[in-house]
């Protein structure tokens, strides 16, 4: 049996956010996570670190809480963070009176709204709508959530504290009307693991409604599904918001050299609901149009999915309507001590969350130290040796990158770059390289390509994997990283993954890609028939 202070149930932002809180205070904590780091609703969303213009309206304080959290985590977080700056734009089918409500609105809450002369902001972003009618510049950034989630990891890692992927929570154990322990199994070897503790906290997410029925309570947690398209293209510079009260498929924001159109909202029946029905994305079309005329243009790289966790109480409201505030639920108050639970809010507060759970478990521990989450930055600057160093042994632009994406491990990949022959790149796309792969595949929280993916990108970019899964699946193999399941399941179930985003807007180029994809793995190299060979 291990032996801990606090359990902490969810891998995405939030939970990791609490890892890194608590061991920064010097609390001993473990963090069960059933699928992979980032692997939920923190990796399926379209990016946006919220100025809280979105908001400033019809949920004022949460308005606030993002413009500071904003602020914070572009200091904190800058390698992970993109300063585009955001417009809020109101178009020809917009109500022009919502505009000083939002204005004002947004001056309460402390968020900065600029108005633009519209010929301006054209020349700015010209393939907006030449019959847009007023213009406001905001402090929106967009934000990359796997590597702000990892940068979490990686400064909870260094002070102490521990990470158990693909571990899901079977039993909560109780004596007295107190958490003693929890159980898990491993997802990957089936072994079960026991964890005593004195706290748990449940930052399950979209799961949360289920962790807590384990003790025997309930809670108001409501999945709720967001559809999102992502483009091959960067064809705004800047986060585009229709001036209006938030609705379906009214926010445009640039990643790199893509762009994400999002999103619907759907009440969920699981919190793994990650379908994409084709209706979601032609809807998505056909409602972006009205800011960017030439979308149906611009080529689909994919169409994903995730759940919200939008928390409900007695009488709220729900889905478009519900509060996008956060709520922490102490079971002590139901006769259950030592087990707290964090829903709703946003990735934008993550932080802000994790600080305000964790002052009250803090409390109840008897611990006095303070936060320090938004005084320290999440990753060091690499210095310029390593810097010099790497750019002999990286592809051009791909030193930058990867410092970027590993954070504290540079400096190790740095020098097993040096000393390759050769530091292949295996994925051109978003420019990942040997050395990073071997090295981010030989982490313990690794066990299938989709970890390798979730951590560098790698199969994100045009080719969604087509070409860099096989050769990257072929060097590890070469190289002796070994993962719990066969090479050829592994390449099976990632190329799956990627498909899975190409099939809801399978027309045109994409239908050609797919095609493409599915005649190397399904007919060159019988993949399909590998399977079945292994089943006999």
């Amino acid at each position: 049996m291990k032996h801990t202070t606090v359990v902490i149930i969810g891998g995405g932002a939030t939970g990791i956010g609490i890892l890194r809180d608590l061991s920064m205070r010097g609390v001993k904590a473990v963090l069960l996570e059933q699928g992979g780091i980032a692997a939920g609703a923190s990796s399926r969303f379209h990016g946006l670190l919220h100025s809280g213009g979105r908001y400033a309206v019809k949920d004022n304080e949460a308005a606030r809480e993002c413009i500071e959290e904003n602020t914070i985590l572009r200091r904190i977080g800058r390698e992970c963070v993109e300063e585009s700056e955001g417009f809020f734009v109101l178009t020809r089918e917009d109500d022009p009176s919502y505009e000083k409500i939002w204005v004002d609105s947004c001056e309460k809450a402390g968020i900065s709204a600029a108005p633009l002369d519209v010929k301006d902001a054209l020349r700015l972003e010209p393939n907006l709508d030449p019959d847009i009618r007023a213009v406001y510049r905001v402090p929106d950034s967009s934000v990359d959530g796997f590597r702000l989630v990892w940068h979490n990891a990686m400064s909870a890692r260094r002070y102490g504290g521990e990470m158990l992927t693909h571990h899901q929570v079977i039993a909560i154990d109780q004596e007295g009307g107190r958490v003693k322990a929890v159980r898990a199994r491993n997802l990957i070897t089936g072994e079960e693991v026991c964890i005593a503790c004195e706290m748990v906290v449940n930052a399950a997410g979209s799961w949360a409604a289920q962790i807590v029925r384990l003790v025997g309570l309930d809670v108001g947690v409501q999945p709720d599904r967001g559809t999102l398209i992502a483009f091959n293209h960067r064809f705004t510079s800047r986060i585009i918001n229709r001036l209006h009260m938030s609705s379906d498929g009214d926010i445009f924001v640039p990643h790199g050299s893509i762009t994400i159109l999002g999103t619907t909202s759907f009440k969920a029946d699981r919190p793994d609901d990650h379908h994409v029905p084709p209706e979601d994305v032609l809807r998505l079309l056909d409602i972006g149009e009205v800011l960017f005329p030439q979308l149906r243009s611009y080529r689909i790289l994919r169409a994903f999915a995730g759940t919200r966790p939008l928390y409900i109480s007695n009488g709220s409201a729900a889905g478009r309507a519900a509060s996008r505030g956060f709520h922490i639920s102490d079971h002590s108050e139901e006769g259950l001590e030592g087990m707290l639970s964090i829903f709703g809010g946003k990735f934008t507060t993550y932080r802000l969350m994790a600080e305000k759970l964790c002052d009250l478990l803090c409390s109840k521990l008897g611990v006095t130290a303070k936060c320090r989450t938004a005084l320290e930055p999440l990753i060091a600057d690499p210095s310029p040796e390593v810097l010099e160093k790497a750019r002999k042994v990286f592809p051009v632009h791909g030193a930058e990158l990867a410092a970027n994406r590993l954070g504290d491990a540079f400096p190790t990949v740095v020098e097993r770059a040096e000393a390759m022959k050769e530091n292949t790149l295996l994925c051109e796309c978003e420019m990942v390289s040997r050395a990073e792969i071997e090295f981010v595949a030989n982490d313990p929280a690794s066990t299938s390509l989709t970890d390798v993916r979730l951590r560098t990108r790698l199969g994100m970019g045009t080719c969604q994997g087509t070409f860099c899964s096989l050769r990257t699946i072929g060097t590890l193999t070469e190289c002796g990283v070994s993962f719990p399941i066969s090479p050829a399941e592994n390449l099976r179930g990632f190329l799956q993954e990627r498909w899975k985003g190409l099939r809801p807007a399978l027309w045109g180029i994409q239908a050609r890609e797919m095609e493409l994809g599915r005649a190397v793995y399904a007919a060159t190299l019988n993949l399909d028939g590998a399977k079945h060979e292994q089943e006999k």
